[in-house]
């Protein structure tokens, strides 16, 4: 059953707009949004839907396909008190867009109907996908118009100040900004941006560890406060902007590893994109494991799964491997030369049993489209 008929299903009325966001896996370039730096993502094929229709009692009623029993209802107008859990993201995306509830201009109400094809708990960024994908639907529902990057703000908005993860805008600008076969080089700093060819003779294999990913805890807040306390103690705007030599220089351990990871991370972007341009895929792989390495020693946010299945693919002969998405969780990724992906695959999930960790997923790393809207999907 489609979401369109889910939404039939669960509201007894037709929607009108169906909104689709997609996943994402970051190549390389982690943790870099929230200092300055660029990063390198592609879009996933893996999409959440969002069908959307009118209500007429002034309530904000979510629907998901995935958890039956936990429908979330709420005034348009009790929005500002903020909620918890999984509605708190989609709300979220209402309060931010600040669309009026009441009047004849009004919404009037909402019934939003989530189909999230995106794993959650994977790092693959399911909460942009909800919410770029509600956002899409409800500015349609509305009637009104705003840019991606307008979508991109208020979705960032709603994760930062609404669900309360200090999370940085990668996620939703590539859901927003994406295309198919192309990676998206973001530069945060200045907000350029670019498609990149994406088109490795072999395959993405994306490694859900199944190791469970939330960037809500305090983990990730902490890693962002002792990047912006080593920026103030450098004298410069952004981390990303520090050389090695200054990064080296911090009196503080924990940020002097930080600033490192940061410095480091974004030379091998750069170094990633000269190999991505000239089809040096070996070259690419090993700029992916430097990555992974460095997210290991100096970010420290790997966890064991996530490095059982880094040194799995590498063995298995892939030409690089690396953690994804923010981490203490989440996915791998692995690069591998033509043929070689089944070889990762069996590999990881050898390795997995003999180290007595859950079975892993594995998923399609091929790159798709940006985030889109239609009537009825």
């Amino acid at each position: 059953m489609g979401v369109a008929e889910e939404f039939v299903a669960r509201t007894g009325a037709e929607p009108v707009f169906v909104g689709s966001a997609p996943g994402r896996v970051n190549l390389i370039g982690e943790h870099l949004d929230y200092n300055g730096g660029r990063s390198l993502p592609i879009a996933l094929t893996y999409r959440t839907q969002v069908a959307a229709g009118r209500r007429d009692d002034g309530r904000l009623v979510l629907h998901s396909v995935q958890a039956h029993d936990e429908d979330v209802s709420v005034p348009l107008s009790a929005l500002d008190d903020g909620m918890e859990g999984w509605g708190a993201y989609a709300a979220g995306v209402v309060w931010a867009l600040g669309l009026p509830g009441d009047g004849p201009d009004g919404l009037g109400g909402l019934d939003l109907v989530v189909d999230g094809r995106v794993p959650t708990g994977a790092g693959l960024s399911s909460s942009a996908a909800l919410e770029c994908a509600v956002a899409m639907a409800v500015l349609a529902v509305a009637g009104e118009s705003r840019t991606s990057d307008e979508i991109v703000a208020a979705c960032v908005r709603a994760e930062n100040e609404y669900v309360g993860a200090s999370t940085g805008s990668m996620d939703q600008t590539v859901a927003m900004f994406a295309e198919p076969e192309h990676a998206l080089l973001i530069d945060f700093a200045s907000g350029d941006r670019r498609s990149v060819p994406w088109a490795p003779p072999g395959d993405l294999v994306v490694i859900d560890t199944k190791a469970a990913h939330t960037l809500v805890g305090g983990e990730y807040a902490e890693r962002r406060q002792a990047c912006e306390a080593a920026a103030r103690e450098l004298g410069v705007e952004w981390l990303a902007d520090a050389d090695a030599a200054q990064a080296e220089s911090l009196a503080d351990p924990v940020q002097r590893r930080r600033a490192r990871h940061v410095v480091t991370e974004s030379a091998r972007v750069t170094d990633a994109v000269t190999a991505l341009e000239a089809g040096d895929w070996p070259a690419f792989g090993r700029l992916m494991t430097g990555s992974h390495e460095s997210l290991r020693d100096d970010y420290e946010v790997s966890v064991r799964e996530l490095d059982v299945a880094v040194e799995a693919a590498l063995a298995a002969g892939a030409w690089g491997a690396r953690m994804t998405g923010g981490g203490f969780g989440g996915s791998a990724i692995a690069l591998t030369p033509p043929g070689g992906a089944d070889e990762v695959r069996e590999a990881v999930a050898a390795a997995y049993a003999r180290e007595g960790l859950r079975p892993p997923e594995f998923l399609d790393g091929s790159a798709g489209g940006p985030a889109e809207v239609g009537p009825r999907g």
